[in-house]
């Protein structure tokens, strides 16, 4: 969907995912499409519900998938897959989950809990090969090797992230799905996570899914971002050009909710709320249209002209 010739790690094609069987089937992603380009933080936004997470688990393939096509490094992943490749995924594809808290085995030791991906690995570690890995891990995101020992209840939250951090760079993924990593943890210290993703992100030449119902945070770390509603993605493009131009109703509904710093700009701001009853889709059926470059607005043909002449100034 973006016109430079940077690899694409990721393709997601019109990708369908339903839980639920026969007439309590209900499709949670509809016929969502997107590329994810190596070294880059690609964010998805939307509320509870929305469909977000449920992709990012089809993707390291916790959840299967209805139809359409997931490909990584240029092969397809959905699906029966060889055991090879299986292994290939569960390597080069890892996930940060959004609670800390229960993420974490309780009644194993850090040593364990980081290493764990090891176990599976086609490469057998020796034990110290294994000690080595997890203590390089454990500094790698600001833990001191100590930590080794010990229990996760015998960490803040911040900390625990931070184990959850290191348990998916011992693999040496590629790619990681970060879903919702700072959401549970307190305001204070989530700034520091986000900065030690984006550290690790140049040290390491990772690239990242970031989701997030909160599209303030999405503005510091994500160099694109997806906005979906409903399982349906509404509106993609670069970060900047997403809060200079907001066109969709329901991502105008997203940054209106972001608090402001400055009280009295936050007294009379004016929280917009989205009605999809507002698009009128009887006589003209929404498409996915490009309104400037690298900026798509899932929109009808009247809302593509008005869309235009916003951008246009």
């Amino acid at each position: 969907m973006t016109g430079n010739n940077r690899k694409k790690l990721l393709e997601v094609k019109n990708l369908k995912v339903s839980f639920g069987e026969h007439r309590r089937k209900t499709v949670v992603v509809n016929d969502v499409s997107f590329d994810i380009y190596k070294g880059e933080t690609f964010g998805l936004v939307g509320e509870s519900g929305s469909g977000k997470t449920t992709i990012g688990r089809a993707i390291i393939r916790i959840n299967p998938t209805m139809s359409g096509d997931i490909i990584f490094d240029g092969k397809k992943i959905n699906g029966t897959i060889s055991g090879e490749l299986d292994r290939e995924v569960t390597r080069k594809i890892q996930m940060i989950f959004q609670d800390p808290m229960a993420s974490l085995n309780e009644r194993a030791k850090v040593d364990y809990i980081v290493s764990e991906g090891l176990y599976n690995a086609k490469n057998r570690y020796s034990r110290e090969e294994k000690k080595r890995m997890v203590e390089k891990a454990l500094l790698d995101v600001g833990l001191l090797p100590e930590f080794a020992s010990r229990f996760p209840h015998e960490f803040s939250g911040g900390q625990r992230q931070r184990i959850g951090i290191a348990r998916a760079l011992i693999m040496e993924p590629e790619f990681i799905i970060a879903d919702e990593p700072i959401s549970a943890l307190d305001v204070s210290i989530r700034a520091q996570v986000l900065n030690l993703l984006s550290d690790l992100q140049k040290k390491r030449n990772l690239t990242y899914l970031f989701i997030a119902h909160d599209l303030s945070v999405m503005r510091f770390i994500a160099d694109r971002i997806a906005v979906i509603h409903k399982g349906v993605l509404v509106e993609l493009g670069e970060t900047e050009k997403i809060y200079a131009h907001p066109l969709h109703p329901y991502t105008q509904a997203l940054l209106s909710a972001i608090p402001m710093p400055d009280p009295k700009a936050e007294k009379k701001k004016v929280l917009k709320v989205y009605d999809p009853s507002k698009h009128d889709y009887t006589v003209h059926k929404p498409n996915w249209s490009e309104i400037e470059e690298n900026h798509f607005v899932l929109c009808n043909k009247p809302e593509l002209e008005e869309y235009k002449k916003i951008i246009s100034g």
